[in-house]
């Protein structure tokens, strides 16, 4: 670990230290939710703050780690200094509602709230495609010093990433991640993923992590261009499914 987080300091400074930032808000967040009580949707306002505190700081890490195979050219610069904005912006709004016990997504009440969010979800698109671009530079590029598996788990990864981080607009359109019901139904623990009604935030959450799960598959286990590739069809096709399912109101489990 000490080597991992060694070079990547070394590869990226700045998307490095706004890394563990986040890493160190959710900590935070995590102490929050220990000694206040403050609600949102019937749970404790701060798990969301938390998870996307999290969730930030494993992708910007993530795509540090990415991104040194590319060099240190003009297109990382701008994209890292990129993230950092654009995560600041949102994830700070989040953990803002949080304390004020006022829901961040999907909160339209007022014209202040429905701008804010408005803008919360331009960022989100805007990492996306930003994050298209930087695929698109790994898809052109052969990178001869890498395994050819882990270079296509590298491929295949953020193209899931993109693709499902942009299903997040299936959810902005209906202003709910629920399906079938109303969100704050009882979930499960911590991710709150609903148990009586179909909820969009499953499949969104797991085709993002493609980012890491198939690099670090066909790195270490899969070995093989082929194996990657179908490793990758298989998991899209799992998470389509589940997609499928949210959308019939169906719960992951009851």
């Amino acid at each position: 670990m000490k080597v991992f987080l060694t070079q990547l300091r070394h590869s990226n400074e700045p998307l490095y230290y706004f890394g563990l930032g986040c890493l160190l808000a959710a900590l935070l967040c995590l102490v929050c939710i220990r000694f206040t009580h403050t609600q949102v949707l019937g749970i404790n306002a701060w798990y969301k703050p938390m998870k996307f505190f999290l969730a930030t700081g494993i992708f910007v890490w993530t795509m540090a780690w990415f991104m040194q195979y590319l060099g240190n050219s003009r297109a990382v610069v701008w994209y890292s200094w990129g993230l950092i904005v654009l995560f600041t912006f949102e994830d700070l709004f989040i953990a803002l509602q949080a304390a004020r016990g006022q829901l961040s997504h999907f909160n339209v009440s007022t014209p202040l709230f429905a701008t804010l969010y408005g803008l919360m979800a331009a960022a989100a698109v805007g990492i996306s495609l930003w994050t298209a671009y930087i695929a698109l530079l790994f898809f052109q590029q052969d990178l001869p010093d890498l395994p050819r598996a882990y270079l296509w788990g590298i491929r295949l990864g953020l193209l899931l990433f993109i693709v499902f981080s942009m299903q997040g607009l299936s959810m902005g359109s209906r202003l709910t991640h629920t399906i079938g019901g109303a969100d704050g139904s009882p979930g499960l623990p911590v991710v709150n993923w609903s148990r009586r009604y179909g909820d969009l935030r499953i499949a969104h959450f797991l085709g993002m992590h493609a980012l890491q799960i198939l690099p670090l598959l066909s790195f270490y286990v899969l070995k093989s261009v082929r194996a990657t590739v179908i490793a990758a069809l298989l998991y899209a096709l799992v998470t389509t499914f589940l997609f499928w399912q949210a959308m019939q109101g169906r719960p992951l489990f009851r």
